[in-house]
């Protein structure tokens, strides 16, 4: 009991949905929740201090971050909202821009810009993270200042409070007059690190409601919580550790076969990493009384890319699309800046993801991908289902494709990986390979069936469950929570996105 309360109430490197001691804290939160519903400021106030601790049990003291960005765009939106004059709104919104992108660039950018700077330049910089350097020495901290750590969530929480100044500019929102209440927008927990992105409009109008959860409301959050958990301990975890990881370390190592089953391991491995956070958030929100958007539709069942954006990493590209695309003239000024301005906006939605040339790179080729895509469709008019089955196989093994580029340590070994799967690829091996590693071969198999599945027929099972009598569902989900931490790997992974 006692180690349970150091791992509850000390500071860890990692606060997972996957941990016991996150789920000790969400109890813990749940019931004061349910105490506090009819006293709304004090229970928002609440959640806002929770989220907080929650912030620092994964960041540390990059919460600062959080309060930072949190009273700078609380302070604009009131200053947009107030003025009249078009110039200092404007003035205001980039103010608001600048800041948040500033931050952002300082710990994410950094290393990227002055490499890329020396490499032009054939001169070596020295960079020393100056704010921590600054913080060792007023608060007494031991941050390193050699290497600049990138804060986790920067990335969504960031992108979350520019859309609210934007949409504070637009006139589309009013602005939220308790800074509480627009602290707790920015901070809630169970989106903070990994998404969705939750726009302002979407979710602060659902702070200033009564507190109410059916019995459906409750049983399809359990389900999706128990989907998210079954889809990142037992699929994703068990094929990053025992297949994927060391294939993409090493590739040069492996056979051609081996090599390309582990880039289709990986197309299931981060589908099911990152849903699975997004189906655990949705979950947990649920529950708190939360209703936070979509992120994922089945996106491997896309029959173009275009298609395939509108399924994956939805709050992402919807933002890309609202905040940037069409901002740059989207498809209004005629074909060829139409192309320019998707290439743009796939490039930076790549520099989101990450420093790297890698990330870049990804985004060129989706990029490309949607260019061409856009191309065809002016072609051609009619989808017949022989239309979209060329479709789906065409997108689903270009996305496969640039899963490469996304995940290798380096891009060297993007040529090995392609030159292993034309020169080591041997028939004779394929059926000893999958003799070696039964139960890998097994769980793709499974988790691209489960993903595959008729929409009809999942809809119906869900129902079905919900409706389902009390002892039923509860024998059901006690099996499912008993399966998936008897089948989880020992060491505990932290999802893909905690790093962008």
């Amino acid at each position: 009991m006692e180690e349970l309360l150091i791992k509850v109430f000390g500071q860890s490197d990692l606060f997972l949905f996957t941990h016991v001691a996150f789920w000790v804290f969400f109890g813990a939160i749940l019931f004061f929740n349910v105490i506090l519903q009819n006293v709304r400021p004090l229970r928002i106030a609440f959640l806002f201090f929770a989220s907080l601790f929650f912030y620092y049990k994964t960041g540390g003291y990059f919460f600062s971050l959080l309060i930072l960005s949190t009273i700078v765009d609380y302070s604009i939106g009131l200053a947009i909202y107030s003025t009249k004059t078009k110039l200092k709104r404007k003035l205001l919104l980039s103010l608001s821009i600048i800041i948040n992108l500033s931050v952002l660039a300082y710990f994410k950018y950094t290393y990227f810009l002055t490499d890329l700077i020396a490499y032009i330049t054939s001169t070596p910089i020295n960079t020393v993270d100056y704010l921590a350097n600054a913080s060792n020495e007023v608060f007494g901290t031991s941050f390193s200042i050699d290497k600049i750590t990138l804060p986790v969530g920067i990335s969504f929480f960031t992108f979350q409070t520019i859309s609210y100044s934007v949409d504070v500019y637009r006139k589309e929102l009013k602005p939220v007059k308790n800074i509480i209440d627009f602290g707790f927008y920015v901070s809630f927990f169970p989106q903070l690190i990994a998404g969705p992105i939750v726009r302002a409009k979407q979710f602060i109008p659902q702070i200033y409601k009564r507190l109410v959860l059916s019995d459906k409301w409750i049983w399809w959050a359990a389900l999706l919580i128990v989907g998210g958990l079954f889809k990142k301990m037992v699929i994703s975890d068990f094929l990053s550790v025992n297949f994927v990881d060391r294939i993409f370390e090493h590739p040069i190592s492996y056979s051609g076969f081996e090599i390309i089953s582990a880039i289709y391991a990986y197309t299931l491995q981060i589908y099911c990493d990152f849903s699975g956070y997004t189906d655990i958030a949705l979950g947990v929100a649920l529950l708190l009384g939360f209703r936070l958007p979509k992120n994922f539709n089945h996106p491997y069942k896309a029959t173009s890319l275009s298609d395939f954006w509108r399924r994956w990493h939805i709050s992402l590209s919807s933002w890309l699309r609202d905040y940037l695309y069409i901002p740059l003239g989207g498809n209004r000024k005629g074909r060829v800046r139409t192309l320019f301005n998707l290439m743009i906006t796939m490039l930076l939605g790549g520099l989101w993801h990450g420093a790297a040339l890698k990330f870049i790179i990804w985004g060129a080729l989706h990029g490309l991908g949607l260019m061409i895509n856009h191309s065809i469709n002016r072609v051609i008019k009619k989808n017949t289902r022989f239309i979209k089955s060329i479709g789906w196989f065409i997108t689903f093994h270009f996305v496969v494709l640039t899963w490469i580029v996304f995940r290798v340590d380096s891009i060297q070994n993007v040529q090995i990986i392609f030159d292993r799967m034309r020169r080591a690829f041997m028939p004779y091996d394929i059926i000893d390979i999958i003799n070696s590693m039964p139960y890998t071969f097994a769980l793709i198999l499974i988790g691209f069936t489960i993903h595959w599945l008729p929409d009809k027929f999942r809809s119906r099972i869900k129902l079905r469950f919900v409706k389902a009598p009390v002892l039923i569902k509860i024998t059901l989900l006690s099996l499912a929570f008993y399966i998936i931490y008897s089948l989880h790997q020992s060491t505990l992974l932290p999802f893909i996105y905690f790093r962008f």
